[in-house]
C-alpha cells in the first residue's frame, strides 16, 4: 500500500473512506498513485510503434533516367511518365531495380553536363541519358552536344554506371545537313564508347498527333506508353546481359575450385 493511502486511512474514519470509495474518488486516488508507471508504459509502446512503421531503406540498384522534358513526363501525372511505367514493367518481369526519374524540363546537354555530377550522388547501375533535345530546338551547334554527351558518358562510366544512349532526331527545319549531323552524333558516341543505343527516343510517337499533346512536342499518355516500350527494349536486354555475365562468372568460379 502507498504510503499515502496509509496515512489517509489512519486520518479519516472509516465512513469518511466508504463514502469516497462509494463516489469514485477513491478509485481517482489510487489512479493517480500509478500514474507515473502508466504514462511510461504509453511511452514505450508509442516508441515501438514507432520503430515498428519506420521504412527500411530502399536498397535496390538504381536505374537513373536522365533527361529533359521527355523524361520528367511534362503534362502528365507522374505515374504516366516513362521512367514509372519502367518501374512497372522491371517489377512485373522479376529485375529488382529502382527507376530514378531526374528529368528536368527545358534542360540541354549543357545543363546536363552541370548538374550530372550530383545526380550521381548515390551509386547509379544504370544511366538512361536522354538529352538534345532541346539543343536541336535551339539550334545549338552539333559539336557542342557531342562534347558535351561525350563528357557526360565519361563522368557516369567513371562512377561505375553503365550507359544507355537514347537518341534524339533535329527537325527538319534546320537542314538536311544539319539533322544528319545530329542524328549521327548519338551513332558515333554508342560506337566510340561500346554503349547500347536506342536509335530514336520517340520512334513511332513523333510527329504523330494523336499520341502527342495539343503541343505536339510532348507524349500523351498513350504515346508515353510507346516511348516506355522503346527504352523497355534496351534495357532489358542490358539487364540480360548483365544477369548471364553474372552466372557466366559464377561457373568460371565454381570450375576452377
Amino acid at each position: 500500500m502507498p504510503s499515502w493511502l496509509h496515512k489517509f486511512k489512519s486520518t479519516f474514519p472509516g465512513g469518511v473512506i466508504a463514502l469516497l470509495i462509494a463516489t469514485g474518488l477513491m478509485g481517482l486516488l489510487l489512479a493517480a498513485s500509478g500514474c507515473g508507471g502508466q504514462v511510461e508504459d504509453e511511452k514505450g509502446a508509442k516508441a515501438a510503434e514507432g520503430s515498428a512503421s519506420r521504412v527500411a531503406p530502399d536498397e535496390r540498384p538504381i536505374i537513373l533516367a536522365f533527361g529533359d522534358s521527355l523524361t520528367a513526363g511534362y503534362g502528365l501525372a507522374p505515374e504516366d511518365s516513362y521512367p514509372a511505367l519502367l518501374q512497372r514493367r522491371l517489377d512485373e518481369a522479376g529485375y529488382h531495380y529502382r527507376v530514378v526519374n531526374a528529368g528536368v524540363s527545358g534542360d540541354t546537354t549543357a545543363g546536363g553536363l552541370r548538374r550530372l555530377e550530383w545526380s550521381l550522388a548515390e551509386p547509379v547501375s544504370l544511366i538512361i541519358l536522354a538529352l538534345g533535345g532541346n539543343d536541336a530546338l535551339r539550334g545549338q551547334p552539333v559539336a557542342e552536344l557531342r562534347a558535351n554527351l561525350a563528357r557526360m558518358i565519361e563522368i557516369a562510366k567513371a562512377r561505375g554506371a553503365r550507359v544507355i544512349l537514347a537518341g534524339m532526331e533535329a527537325p527538319p527545319n534546320l537542314g538536311a545537313d544539319y539533322t544528319r549531323e545530329f542524328r549521327a552524333a548519338y551513332r558515333d558516341l554508342a560506337a566510340r564508347y561500346d554503349l547500347a543505343l536506342i536509335p530514336f527516343l520517340l520512334e513511332g510517337v513523333g510527329g504523330r498527333p494523336e499520341l502527342n499533346q495539343p503541343d505536339g512536342i510532348h507524349p500523351n499518355v498513350e504515346g508515353e506508353k510507346i516511348l516506355a516500350r522503346n527504352v523497355w527494349q534496351v534495357v532489358e536486354g542490358e539487364l540480360r546481359k548483365q544477369s548471364e555475365s553474372v552466372g557466366a562468372g559464377r561457373a568460371i568460379t565454381t570450375g576452377g575450385r
